[in-house]
């Protein structure tokens, strides 16, 4: 499963930083995580106006303990 990864920050607190992940539909490859990226970020940001996302990547999250 192919998943977009973020580290986010507080606005108000920079060191306080907190991972999180969106997962894309089953099947998505990482070229498709990569091109559809960007709206499911600022979807997010939107969502949690107190945080910035500081990095973000696309990851095949079934190959790994995240």
């Amino acid at each position: 499963m192919v998943a977009i990864l973020l580290t986010v920050c507080l606005i108000g607190d920079p060191s306080q930083c907190r991972d999180h992940r969106i997962a894309l539909t089953p099947g998505t490859t990482l070229v498709q995580c990569l091109m559809a990226a960007p709206p499911h970020i600022a979807q997010w940001s939107e969502d949690h106006p107190g945080w910035h996302v500081e990095r973000w990547q696309c990851s095949d999250v079934s190959r790994q303990d995240i």
